[in-house]
């Protein structure tokens, strides 16, 4: 009776939680759930999309309410299929092996076994890109609110070091490293969400600045190497929104924009290698645009793989966690 009393009391005179809500952390039952979606909603015929051509592509759903989010994607070719890894921008992984049949399994849920801060609360674990290397299993992500990389060691089993980069410390606090990719001569490439070269480096029209990013190419693991800068110039009123290298060194970039009432856009543009040097202005060439009546969302993460010689590109959406968007799963191939 009287331990009851203690809690009682104890109750009465603490108060309550009041800051902070714990980030969602994904529970150890992984289930997802596949259903594939058209390029065109009104037309389950239509494939061509610019550049590209319209290989398929799936919905995912999980009864996992941390499940969503997704922000960064990478993509392993395997004897089976393609292993996926989706990063979300609260830190939780999805991983899982998908075919031709579109169905996903091998299925793992985790959370980042460390990050920035406690973890805590969602800025602190604010991961925007990802790169996975394929011949390590190595991974490397980047963080906004703290414009930091971090490296894991292979399957996200514990995280191996970190850097917050001098060249990034002025970026925006919610528009750092949102863009990663690794060329296929071991140069990472970082993009900046919003900030634009500031206009002492600018050597141009202050209009072409104003729409300009500052970008970085780091000549190895950006962890340890001193990176070089460049500016990369998006096409149109988008923001950069992830990165991926094609074998022949150049980089595709994927901008998105998002317009009211409540709709996102983006824009898939190639950077041939050549313009990515230090003191460049590496503006793109437009592939596609994804936008309405074709299915859209704010898609955030893109990846390539080969098959058969042909060049596949992927790109996941961030559901923002809303009842309004969706985890949207693509599938195109490059026409070149």
């Amino acid at each position: 009776m009287r331990i009851l009393f203690v809690i009682l009391a104890v109750l009465l005179i603490v108060p309550g939680w009041t800051g902070e809500q714990r980030l969602a952390l994904l529970g150890d039952k992984p289930q997802l759930i596949a259903t594939r979606v058209a390029l065109d909603p009104a037309d389950s015929r239509r494939v061509r999309l610019g550049a590209l051509t319209y290989l398929g592509g799936v919905q995912l759903r999980s009864i996992d309410p941390a499940f969503g989010g997704y922000s960064a994607l990478g993509v392993v070719k395997q004897a089976d299929g393609n292993r996926f890894t989706m990063l979300s921008d609260g830190g939780n992984v999805v991983a899982f092996t998908m075919g031709d049949d579109w169905r996903p399994r091998r299925l793992r849920f985790l959370n980042l076994p460390a990050g920035p801060g406690i973890g805590w609360e969602k800025r602190d674990r604010d991961t925007e890109s990802m790169v996975v290397d394929a011949a390590t299993g190595r991974i490397w992500v980047g963080f906004e609110r703290y414009n930091a990389v971090w490296r894991y060691a292979p399957g996200f089993a514990r995280a191996e070091a970190q850097r917050v980069p001098a060249a990034m410390a002025s970026w925006p606090v919610n528009g750092g490293p949102e863009s990663m990719a690794v060329l296929p001569d071991g140069r990472f490439v970082v993009i900046g969400e919003e900030r634009h070269v500031p206009r002492q480096r600018w050597r141009g029209l202050e209009s072409d600045r104003l729409q300009s990013r500052d970008a970085l190419i780091f000549p190895g693991d950006p962890i340890d190497t001193a990176p070089a800068r460049f500016a990369y110039l998006p096409a149109g009123r988008y923001d950069p929104a992830d990165a991926a290298a094609l074998p022949n060194g150049d980089l595709l970039v994927l901008d998105r924009a998002f317009r009211l009432p409540y709709r996102f856009s983006n824009r898939l543009s190639l950077v041939p290698a050549a313009a990515i040097q230090s003191g460049h202005a590496a503006r793109g060439s437009l592939l596609a645009t994804l936008d309405a009546p074709l299915i859209h969302d704010n898609f955030e993460g893109l990846a390539t793989t080969q098959e058969g010689g042909a060049t596949i590109i992927w790109m996941v959406s961030d559901d923002n966690q809303s009842v309004l968007q969706r985890t949207l799963l693509l599938k195109f191939c490059l026409d070149r």
